[in-house]
């Protein structure tokens, strides 16, 4: 069953990376972060504490597709707020989280429960909504009111 909660995952992930183009033009970068951001958290926080498989799979398909835009929304905007350097640093983290996370979210559910290790996914998703919430986009001032 596990396998089948990451292939959900996977799937939901591509889905949501095939229409990221038309959801970038639509919502804008800081929207588009902000909205995957707490649609992440909210399929986590479902996938963590579901009372049964349908429901966790069902969580582990919207996370997938509120994480697809993330990565590539926040290198293109990294590049474009401190070039290069930028781009390098986000990359760094982004990959460096996809070697930590899993090993992570082991330890964590070796230490308390696998709820405990996929709600704190959920809260890093929230927090990474706040970020780009209170971040301004390129070219911009700082985010007032919902831009």
């Amino acid at each position: 069953m596990a396998a089948i909660g990451y292939s959900v995952f996977a799937l939901a992930m591509t889905l949501g990376r095939l229409t990221g183009s038309a959801l970038l033009e639509r919502l804008g970068q800081t929207r588009l972060l902000v909205a995957g951001g707490a649609t992440a958290a909210a399929g986590m926080l479902l996938g963590a504490l579901a009372p049964s498989l349908w429901a966790a799979l069902a969580g582990f398909a919207v996370t997938g597709l509120g994480l697809a835009n993330i990565f590539p929304v926040a290198i293109g905007r990294a590049g474009e707020l401190a070039g290069p350097g930028g781009v390098a640093a986000a990359s760094t983290f982004g990959y460096g989280g996809m070697l930590l996370g899993p090993p992570a979210i082991g330890f964590l559910t070796d230490w308390f429960s696998l709820p405990v290790a996929l709600t704190t996914v959920a809260a890093l998703a929230a927090v990474s909504a706040l970020i780009a919430r209170t971040t301004r986009e390129p070219g911009r001032g700082p985010v007032v009111g919902g831009r």
